[in-house]
């Protein structure tokens, strides 16, 4: 079996963390807080208030101290409008830089948050409006991947696809209506709310399940297809809109990946994982709180016939690795071997609950994933990472070095992807989108803040499971 990371990767990674250990940018008497005065947040809470006053406290590095205040509560700060419908919490929650709410996003950015909700009824209220407006995007359009505030139209309106004005995008992504299920499973299991699941949640569940059945194709190419005017090949589905050919067998078709960018082969292998994860969240949902045993029955079913699929279509043999994961398969024996830094990722598997860390299947497709072997894994002058065809060639994501950090089982190389992250947010105190391996002043979205709360989620897991990281 190959070691986790061979012995000169896992040297040049240690020596180059060590490099960069210190801020080129900032003295630390720079450090002063970057968020927006009180008055301009957008929501605040007093449990997200304590936690940071606690982890600033319990963390010598006042660079890092800094680097938490400023992006855990970001989400918080500046993407959240908050509200009622019909008497119900209504939350909604843009990206960051771009005015529009990502499924995904706003799932992920509102996470972290997840532990705090239980005693802090004003926080549990915002998150369960969060949920309550994906259930009406569900509805809306279980096929689109971001929506407006309201039917204000787009400005990818002349997309070939079945646009509608409450739509800001409609690229199918599997994990669009994996994260809405994460987060409503999650909320349940750490509040003990039950509020949400109502009889629109029913029925959004229902739709999530019909998309994916349908997306199996098995019988025709189903009901979705996606054509965009652009020069960027991976802005758009070819072959009449509907992507390169497959061997049905019971995956899920993606037109997209999580970075929005086309799939090459449709079946999407770590979106498929993170759909039979949903399907067995969505079924026990069903039998505890709804007492649904039938819809539970075809959650529970369909899981299964994507778990077996994957099991003939998921691995291959790579030459010097052995059996990996791929990342995306046709169904013909076409296989891609890759991994991209967005979540679902290959490496991202064990945080999202498709499998354990320890698995010799993962730490080998790990390996593979962390080294010259996988085409978007950059290193250069300003470090190493992950990478993404979305941001162009050369360019780390820290959402990757994050990701590392949070599925390792070295405290050496948690501690190195923390000295990374410290030493390339280019003086901001905030997490970007990507930077470029030789020069981390050349970055790409300023705002982003599912990076910003993820990377308060990494010293929160890290303070609380391996304090010698961070002392």
């Amino acid at each position: 079996m190959p070691p986790e990371f061979s012995f000169q990767s896992r040297r040049r990674f240690f020596q180059t963390a060590a490099a960069l250990g210190a801020t080129p940018f900032l003295a630390a008497q720079e450090f002063t807080s970057q968020r927006p005065p009180l008055a301009d947040r957008k929501f605040t809470s007093d449990a997200v208030e304590a936690t940071i006053a606690r982890v600033r406290k319990s963390i010598a590095d006042p660079e890092l101290g800094w680097m938490f205040e400023n992006c855990f509560p970001n989400t918080l700060d500046t993407t959240v409008r908050t509200g009622e419908i019909n008497g119900r919490p209504d939350t909604f929650v843009i990206t960051g830089d771009i005015d529009a709410m990502w499924l995904r996003d706003s799932s992920a950015q509102v996470w972290p948050y997840l532990p705090l909700a239980k005693d802090d009824r004003k926080l549990r209220t915002m998150l369960a409006g969060v949920i309550n407006r994906q259930t009406r995007c569900i509805q809306i359009d279980p096929y689109a991947n971001a929506f407006n505030f309201g039917p204000t139209g787009s400005p990818w309106s002349k997309d070939r696809t079945r646009m509608k004005p409450e739509l800001h995008e409609r690229k199918w992504e599997i994990d669009s209506l994996c994260y809405p299920v994460r987060l409503a499973h999650g909320f349940w299991k750490t509040t003990g709310d039950t509020s949400c699941f109502d009889a629109d949640w029913r029925k959004s569940a229902g739709l999530i399940v019909q998309t994916f059945r349908e997306q199996q194709r098995m019988k025709n190419q189903g009901p979705y297809s996606f054509e965009r005017i652009s020069a960027v090949a991976s802005d758009s589905l070819p072959h009449g809109g509907y992507g390169n050919p497959t061997r049905p067998n019971g995956l899920i078709h993606s037109g997209f990946r999580p970075s929005d960018d086309a799939c090459i082969y449709p079946f999407l292998i770590p979106s498929n994982y993170f759909a039979v994860t949903s399907l067995e969240q969505l079924a026990e949902i069903s039998t505890a709180v709804l007492h649904d045993s039938s819809f539970a029955g075809e959650c529970r079913a369909l899981a299964g016939e994507v778990r077996t699929a994957l099991k003939s279509s998921a691995t291959a043999n790579h030459g010097k690795h052995g059996e990996i994961y791929a990342y995306e398969a046709d169904g013909f024996g076409n296989q891609l071997f890759m991994d991209d830094c967005g979540v679902p990722s290959l490496i991202s598997l064990p945080y999202l609950g498709c499998c354990k860390i320890e698995d010799p299947l993962y730490q080998r497709t790990r390996a593979f994933v962390l080294g010259d072997d996988n085409p978007y894994f950059y290193k250069g002058s300003a470090g190493e990472g992950l990478g993404s065809p979305h941001a162009g060639l050369g360019m780390i994501w820290p959402l990757g070095i994050i990701t590392r950090a949070l599925t390792s089982r070295d405290e050496r190389e948690m501690a190195a992807c923390v000295k990374l992250l410290k030493a390339t947010h280019a003086g901001t105190g905030f997490i970007h989108e990507s930077f470029s391996r030789d020069d981390a002043t050349k970055f790409t979205r300023k705002w982003f803040a599912w990076a910003n709360t993820l990377f308060g989620e990494m010293v929160l897991t890290l303070l609380a499971q391996h304090p010698r990281v961070l002392a």
